[in-house]
This record gives C-alpha cells, structure tokens and sequence, in this order.
C-alpha cells in the first residue's frame, strides 16, 4: 500500500514539473515587443486589397503595409495592449482590419453561425436516415396478410424469377 502512494506521489510531482515547465516555456518572450509586433500582425490584415495578414504582407510596393506596419510598433513602443491596439486599429480602418471578429455583439454570429449550420445539417441527416430505415421496416417484403393471400404469394414470386433478385432483402 505505501508503495503504491509512493508512486502516485511521484506521478503527481512529475505531472506538476511538466505542467509548470510548458506554462515557462509559453511565457517566454510574451512580454517581448516582437513577439508581440508578430502576433498583433497576426490579427490584423492589409488594407491595400491583398487580402493577406498585415503580418505577412509581400506584395511588392504595398502603399500601405509599411506606414501600418509603422503604426503598429509605435503602438506597442507606447505600452498600449493588445485590446487598446487592436480597437485603435479597427477605429481608424474600421472593423475589416481585424483578421477575426469579435466576440461581442452581432460579430458573435459569425463564430455561431458554422457551428450551428452544421448542428442543424447532422440533425437533418439523422431524421432522414431514420425516417429511410423505420419506413424500410414498415414496409417488409413478407408481411401476415401477404402471406394469407395465395395470389400476393404468386405474384411475388412471379417478380424474383424474373428479376433473379430477392427484393434486396
């Protein structure tokens, strides 16, 4: 038995250590004005009509990723956050510049709307597919009254002949 809470106690440590050995390592350099110029021009786009990150903007002779780009690390220099950059951004520009939407207001349709829409078409399909396999057992191929009646019998019979099937049951 002490073995045994020896070695839990053991795996808890370790599982402790690598926890707070990953939270270190994710919180290197986030404080680090580049690390931070990266991620903010991550979430932001160009608004010259590339369509590409501000970030990753390369298309020769951009007349705007420069002076925003500019911007930006003047934003970071003056000890702005995050949030108070990306509103200026989205102020001066309007809210096209933001590379996501936000999470407030009428925004918050579009990160519902997919999942919803999605939610939706597996609940249809599900129907569906109950509805095609409950209305395949109601409809049976051999039924009581099928089986009263000789000419049904006949009938049935004269089709799988003809067919070569068994009516694909």
């Amino acid at each position: 038995m002490k073995n045994a809470v020896t070695r839990f106690s053991f795996w808890m440590k370790s599982l402790q250590a690598c926890t707070l050995a990953v939270a270190v390592c994710f919180s290197l350099g986030a404080t680090d004005a580049g690390s931070r110029f990266n991620d903010l021009g991550h979430r932001l786009m160009c608004t010259c009509g590339c369509a590409q990150l501000l970030g990753e903007c390369n298309h020769v002779g951009c007349p705007e990723s420069g002076r925003e780009r500019e911007e930006l690390k003047s934003a970071i220099a003056a000890g702005k956050s995050d949030k108070e950059i990306l509103n200026w951004f989205a102020a001066k520009y309007g809210v096209t510049m933001l590379a996501a939407p936000t999470g407030h207001g009428f925004d918050l349709v579009a990160w519902i709307a997919p999942f919803a829409v999605f939610g939706a078409a597996l609940l249809g399909t599900a129907l569906l597919v109950r509805r095609w396999s409950v209305g395949k057992s109601l409809a049976s191929p051999v039924t009581d009254a099928a089986m009263e009646d000789p000419e049904e019998r006949e009938r049935r019979e004269k089709i799988r002949r003809e067919t070569g099937s068994d009516g694909g049951y």
